[in-house]
């Protein structure tokens, strides 16, 4: 019995118990989290993964299904989930804040498409830079690391009540400043480059009054954009690959310590 005179089998409640970490790490990371991956294929995935965990660590579900110690137990469960999912994302908004910097400064960031990832409109620029980083992050076997990470941290974090400490949320939003400062170190290169040609085109305006900036300063920024995009994407890739670097290594320290 658990609970209002149900009786449910005890490994189905504790297979349903063990995917709400996994569960909510799916919906808050990235690639699992992108809203072209069906529902049912997340699931599945989930109760795959959670078999694993049920054969690799003891997992004791609370005794009632109906009752203030499971619910605050699946509050814990889902918030640990989101935590881990949410740090990895937070990594990967580093390249849109890079669009934005980019896009505005060469002209193009009234372009916009929808981004597979979240289903919202977003910069073109920025969703080319969001595709190149999920490919980066699969090429790292980043999505099989997490994997890893999510079955070794019920080891860390045993089901039942094991609430994120207080310095460990605080290190989820001290990471959000490290996103910042990411995203305007992966536009650096192509944003040096057009600051030095807003600064030209300045004193080119100075110099000749009546020339037509919008004629000459729109193009040359467009021009010089693609240009400097197309020499500093290896060095830009390779920051990327720092960034899901950090990001994992972030997320291994909200749940290892």
């Amino acid at each position: 019995m658990l609970g209002f005179g149900l009786a449910i089998e005890p490994q189905l409640w504790a297979l349903v118990f063990v995917m709400v970490r996994i569960g909510a790490a799916f919906i808050a990371a990235p690639v699992f989290g992108a809203v072209s991956i069906p529902l049912p294929v997340r699931i599945s995935l989930s109760g795959a993964i959670g078999v694993l965990v049920l054969a690799v660590h003891p997992v004791t579900p609370p005794s009632a299904v109906f009752g203030l110690a499971t619910f605050m137990s699946v509050a814990a469960e889902a918030l640990i989930g989101l935590s881990i999912g949410f740090v990895l994302q937070i990594a990967f908004a580093a390249p849109m804040i890079a669009s934005e910097v980019i896009g505005t400064s060469m002209g193009i960031g009234f372009a916009s498409a929808i981004d597979p990832q979240n289903g919202r409109s977003t910069p073109a620029l920025g969703q080319f830079l969001s595709v190149l980083m999920t490919l980066l992050f699969l090429s790292v076997n980043g999505h099989l690391v997490l994997v890893d990470m999510l079955v070794r941290s019920y080891a860390v974090l045993p089901p039942g009540g094991s609430w994120l400490a207080a310095d460990r949320l605080k290190d989820i939003a001290f990471f959000g400043g490290y996103t910042f400062a990411a995203g305007l170190m992966l536009a650096l290169p192509v944003g040096f480059l057009l600051l030095c040609l807003n600064l030209i085109v300045g004193m080119i305006s100075r110099a000749a009054p009546s020339l037509n900036l919008f004629a000459v300063g729109l193009p040359a920024s467009l021009a010089v954009g693609v240009v400097a995009l197309a020499l500093a994407m290896p060095a830009m890739g390779d920051y990327m690959l720092v960034i899901v670097q950090e990001g994992l290594d972030a997320a291994q320290r909200l749940v290892f310590g």
